[in-house]
């Protein structure tokens, strides 16, 4: 079932476009659950068009289209939760390091396991658009800035 405030929409749509599935119908309500339900990704999923979803999905990819209000939202509220979870670690971290005689060192940690509250797919798109890094062991960390 899609879960609007979790799920991205391209991977939902994904297996429609390289035919492995063919739940059409589902793609629609989860189109109107995400209130994107419009424009040119309404009229190719009305079509059944697998060429054009295709298309537009590797177009988001590649990053040449910008990606459903909708999937944005949640990658940019997954990043969020990230930020929030490597923050309270480094805090933990801290904490531990001198009590209340501490010398005010900083926390070594630079990444953590991502929020189990998303899933793998949201943290790959976010490893592929350069969001995140991927540190091995199902570790990411933030990029330099």
């Amino acid at each position: 079932m899609f879960d609007p405030s979790r799920n991205l929409l391209c991977t939902l749509l994904a297996p429609l476009a390289d035919g492995s599935s063919d739940d059409w119908a589902s793609a629609r309500a989860a189109l109107d659950a995400a209130n994107e339900a419009k424009d040119e990704l309404l009229a190719i999923v009305e079509a059944r068009d697998t060429a054009a979803l295709a298309a537009l999905l590797a177009a988001w990819t590649s990053g040449r289209t910008l990606r459903t209000v909708h999937d944005r939202n949640v990658l940019k509220q997954a990043v969020k939760a990230f930020r929030k979870r490597l923050k309270v670690t480094r805090l933990d971290e801290e904490s531990r390091i001198g009590g209340m005689f501490s010398k005010g060192e900083r926390s070594g940690i630079t990444g953590v396991a991502p929020p189990d509250s998303f899933g793998p797919d949201i943290w790959d798109t976010l490893i592929r658009d350069g969001r995140l890094l991927d540190a091995g062991h199902g570790v990411l960390e933030l990029p330099p800035e």
